[in-house]
């Protein structure tokens, strides 16, 4: 089977799907962590790969930037290819000193302003939540890896550069301890089509320090979030 953005057979898409945002980056965890990998999909040059980690299926598939577009991929792999959870593997910039660059956040909700929630499903409510089983998961390989992770609430915003920035209203108002731009759909599309989804996103950057990774770290160097997002799949 098809759909207008995937060009892969059905049998080609596992149950777990790690989505980066970053095509690239979905190219370097298949080639650095997956044995006996292949590309699935090339459409739009948003790349997905199937293969094996320590011997269970996974795939890995980018969403590209901002909800639009992961509300495009992630409907189609739960709607189309029953997918039954998908982890986003993301960056996003801190909104509070007390996060460092390169620190993993689980995601346990996801504020927005967006209406890609209420004009796709007539969603009213502006904060969306992960699944608790996969949060589980996560949090327990994590444990098992040695590496601590921060959880909180993420803001997904539509816009990436604004003129008028109010990132303090939104730390102190909705507790959104960083900034990124798809897991507000992604957990939209799983609530109504009763799939499971959660995210863990890497801090880039510090809006309050002005701290950054440049855009070739962003794509190769956030490998505690890969290694714990692909120790979860397996457990799931």
């Amino acid at each position: 089977m098809a759909t207008p953005h995937i060009e892969s057979k059905k049998e080609d898409i596992k149950k777990i799907v790690l989505m980066p945002g970053d095509p690239l980056r979905a190219k370097f965890i298949a080639e650095n962590f997956l044995d006996d990998y292949k590309l699935i999909n090339t459409v739009r040059n948003m790349y997905g790969y199937t293969g094996k980690y320590k011997g269970h299926d996974v795939t890995i598939f980018a969403s590209g930037m901002g909800m639009p577009s992961m509300g495009i991929y992630s409907y189609e792999l739960f709607k189309f290819y029953d997918v039954d959870t998908i982890i986003r593997i993301g960056s996003a910039g801190a909104y509070t000193e007390n996060l460092n660059l390169y620190d993993v956040l689980l995601v346990n909700g996801a504020y927005s302003e967006s209406t890609y929630a209420k004009t796709q499903g007539n969603e009213q409510n502006n904060i969306l939540y992960s699944n608790e089983l996969v949060n589980k998961k996560i949090k327990e390989s994590a444990e098992k890896l040695n590496i601590n992770i921060k959880e909180g609430i993420v803001h997904s915003s539509d816009v990436f550069y604004k003129e008028n920035d109010n990132f303090r209203e939104l730390y102190d108002k909705y507790k959104c301890l960083a900034c990124e731009m798809e897991t507000f759909a992604l957990f939209h599309n799983a609530k109504i089509l009763n799939k499971k989804a959660s995210a863990i996103v890497t801090i880039s950057d510090n809006l309050v320090t002005h701290e950054k990774t440049t855009s070739t770290e962003r794509q190769n160097s956030f490998t505690n979030m890969m290694k714990i997002a692909l120790e979860a799949a397996i457990q799931l």
